[in-house]
């Protein structure tokens, strides 16, 4: 059994994709998932399981569509590798406040052309690097009006792609953790 962040893209964040913390680890629960936690209402799960991460994630996707009617892409890491985008940090440091350092985890690696399209998208003083299925993207000035930030959040990267703040990444990981 091993424990895993399930990231949900688009929950809660605006008048749509609504779904309550409590259902959605009672709803888990009940599929089989262990030690189900949730944290903020954002879509960040921490639970226990012995699928592998990808398994975990296309399950919990089915079951937000039956449960909530929702369509909802999902993310899954392992604690271990939760550990291991923490430990790279590539930006470590230029990325000075953890509320503008954003990690974008991939549900498969993207394409060199997709890399160099980010890379060319960044704005004054931003920076991205794409190692393996996480782009670590740096926005001194906010994601507002940031092109980086567009690139990494529409469509065009070809994988599904949700991001989280550093802060929250070492949260998750504390989390994963206990």
């Amino acid at each position: 059994m091993a424990r895993q962040v399930v990231l949900l893209r688009g929950i809660n964040v605006g008048p749509r994709n609504r779904i309550a913390m409590p259902e959605l680890r009672a709803a888990l629960e009940e599929a089989g998932f262990e030690d189900v936690q949730t944290y903020l209402a954002s879509g960040n799960v921490v639970l226990t399981s012995r699928a592998r991460p990808e398994s975990v994630a296309r399950r919990v996707e089915q079951l937000i569509g039956e449960r909530f009617g929702l369509q909802i892409p999902v993310v899954a890491r392992t604690q271990a590798e939760l550990a291991g985008v923490v430990g790279r940090n590539p930006l470590r440091e230029v990325a000075i406040d953890p509320k503008r350092y954003q990690v974008s985890f991939l549900s498969a690696e993207p394409t060199a052309e997709v890399v160099r399209g980010l890379e060319s998208a960044a704005g004054p003083g931003e920076r991205v690097v794409a190692i393996g299925r996480e782009a670590y993207a740096w926005h001194p000035n906010g994601i507002g009006r940031s092109p980086l930030w567009a690139a990494l959040a529409g469509k065009g990267l070809g994988v599904t792609a949700t991001a989280r703040n550093w802060a929250t990444v070492e949260a998750l990981l504390a989390l994963a953790r206990d």
